[in-house]
């Protein structure tokens, strides 16, 4: 396990996701219907997230057990 000095943490996860992955999500949502589609939201969530680990700015900790957003369902 290798240690991160200074990871970002779930609520700023949470914002950047929103603010800045989230609304191209949408834009496809709309395309294809207008409807949420909870699984690519989750997947986007779980993807990103797996870039974070691997790039060094979230643990691997953080990354096996941090929950997924309300903006990605339940």
């Amino acid at each position: 396990m290798r240690y991160i000095q200074n990871p970002m943490l779930w609520a700023a996860a949470v914002i950047y996701f929103e603010n800045e992955i989230l609304p191209q999500i949408r834009m496809t949502e709309a395309a294809n219907g207008g409807g949420r589609d909870w699984p690519m939201r989750r997947e986007a969530w779980n993807n990103w997230t797996d870039a974070l680990c691997k790039d060094g700015e979230i643990s691997d900790w953080q990354y096996e057990n941090w929950s997924q957003p309300l903006s990605c369902g339940d």
